[in-house]
Parts: structure tokens; sequence; C-alpha cells
């Protein structure tokens, strides 16, 4: 690590930022970090987002050698961010030797944030050398599956303006030659708009012998709608999240295994039915677009949870009788 950041910081201030700007080009990256160690392994992130990715509707390219140029030998796998999945990418026949992963936000500080997705194997031994080969053969017998939120929960699933609270499908967005109606500036493009550009598949195609996938949402995100709370920043929504995780060890458990019954047995009933529908895939989940994260919908009323604080107001409130 430290030869690699010696290599590197002539291109930018490493310390800047969690992701630094580095002047230089893709294979320039790639064959510093490279020359270091033909070990070493390199792979684009997030590779649909609109802004700075490999397939970027913005500032991207249309092919990974376009990218990588020479050093495309050294790529084995992308990282397909939140706003796409699998069978997304599964769509282009160009992506088919690369290995699909999905990993989380560690550069964010919010703890719910962090492994919102996550990649699953299943090793021999735990080393370095062991994971990155089952990454490069893409063997679904190692590299088990991928954990994968809801695309539609990404940011940039959908096109639309923020600004003037408009999404639309990649349909409806070309009637409109991707302007806002409202302020007819040019929409930020959605992901699921950029893959449909560039797909040579329909959109059930399905590879076989490959690694696959869990799509999920963050154990938060799913208290956040059965409450009705905006925020994972309360205790309305730490509270019966810290149950759940005291019953049964860990998020991941909790989301793909925890039975029904033992769930409502530790929390409110309805968030226990809430999980098992993200879980077998029933639940729905408003597309997120332009920045802004797609919404879980449920479909019913949100628990009425009273604050400790709005109790002990509740206690303290003197009514007109008091004074006379």
């Amino acid at each position: 690590a430290d030869q690699i950041s010696e290599g590197l910081k002539k291109y930018g201030d490493l310390a800047s930022d969690g992701r630094p700007i580095l002047d230089c080009t893709a294979p320039q990256l790639v064959e510093e970090v490279m020359t270091v160690s033909g070990d070493n392994m390199v792979f684009p992130a997030h590779v649909w987002t609109p802004w700075f990715s490999l397939f970027g509707a913005f500032s991207g390219f249309d092919t990974v050698e376009d990218c990588y140029q020479d050093m495309t030998k050294h790529i084995h796998a992308l990282e397909t961010g939140l706003s796409s999945d699998p069978p997304m990418n599964w769509r282009l026949s160009k992506l088919d030797h690369y290995a699909l992963l999905s990993n989380s936000d560690c550069h964010s500080f919010w703890p719910w944030r962090i492994g919102r997705e996550a990649n699953v194997f299943d090793l021999p031994d735990l080393t370095y050398n062991q994971l990155t080969s089952a990454i490069i053969d893409n063997d679904p017998e190692r590299f088990k599956y991928t954990i994968e939120t809801d695309p539609a929960y990404g940011k940039y699933h959908w096109t639309g303006h923020r600004n003037c609270k408009i999404s639309l499908p990649p349909a409806e967005a070309i009637k409109f030659s991707n302007n806002c109606p409202v302020c007819r500036r040019k929409f930020t493009k959605g992901v699921e708009q950029r893959v449909e550009e560039l797909a040579d598949r329909p959109a059930d195609y399905a590879p076989k012998d490959m690694p696959t996938y869990k799509r999920l949402l963050p154990l938060s995100e799913i208290i956040c709608a059965v409450t009705g709370t905006n925020s994972p920043a309360t205790q309305t929504i730490w509270k019966p999240y810290n149950q759940l995780i005291e019953r049964f060890g860990d998020e991941y458990n909790v989301l793909i295994e925890a039975p029904l019954d033992a769930m409502a047995a530790v929390v409110d009933p309805a968030i226990a039915q809430a999980i098992l529908r993200v879980r077998e895939g029933t639940a729905k989940v408003t597309p997120g677009y332009d920045g802004v994260y797609g919404q879980l919908v449920l479909g019913i009323e949100p628990l009425k949870v009273k604050s400790k604080a709005a109790a002990v107001a509740k206690v303290q409130q003197k009514s007109m009788s008091d004074f006379w």
C-alpha cells in the first residue's frame, strides 16, 4: 500500500478526500499499481454512475477497452454500484468475462451506509491470493453471490431532475428528448437508461454458471419505511434495530435467515413482516433519480411511534382546567 501511495502521490493529494481526484488517465493509474506488483488488482467502482465512472452518461466510455486501452488486460472485475445489479449488467455481452462485484460506501461516515452491498465467497483459506483468484476466474463455486440493494434504491437509477421533482423511466425520458419539461434543462440521465443504450440483450437474460445475487435493503431503511421516519439517525430506528441484532447476531442474518415468528417476538410484527417482504422480493421501491435515493414502499400505514420526549411532554402538559 505504501508503494502504491508513493507512486500515485505525484498525481494529486491522496489525503484530500476518501476518493481523491488524481491528474492521470485510467491506463496510467492501472500501470502505476501493477508496476508495484503483478498480484495487485484494479477494478473500476460504481461503473454506471452518471459522473466520474466507466460507463457514466456524462463522462464515461462505451467499452472497457476505450477507457483502459492497453491496460485492459489487467481489469478482471467491475463494481456495479447501487443503481445497477447483475441482471442489468448481464444485458451487455461485452461484459461477460468480467466478474461483477458489489461493494459498499466505506468513505461515508454514516454507519448504516456500510455493508449495504457485499460479495460472498466460499474459500479454502481466506487469503489475498485465494480471493483474487476466485474473482479472476469468476468461479461460482468460490465466488458465490453478491448482496445487492434493489437498483431502484440507488440515487441515479431513473432519469430525472431533482429540483423539479421529476423522474422518468427510459422510454418516457426519451419522449422529452432528455430535457426537463418544467425548466427545459437537461435531465440527469439514469443508469437504467444508460444500460438500455449499450445493451445488446433483453432485460430477462440470465447467464449460466455465474455467481448469483441476493437483493436486499438495509435494515435501518426497512424500519424507517415501517415507522414513517425520514432518517435512520433516530432512536425510533435504532431501538428495534439493536434488538434484532442482539437476538440474531448481525444484520445479514436478520435480512436473510431470521424466521418471521422469531423476529416478531423481538420487534413489532409489522417490522418483521416488512423484512420478510424485502427478502422475498415482494416489496416495491420508488426509483431514485438525480441524487435522490429510492424509497421503499410497503403500502401500509406507518406505525405510530411515540418518542420519549413526546411522552414526557404529554405528562407535563397542563389543560385549561388546571388553572380554574
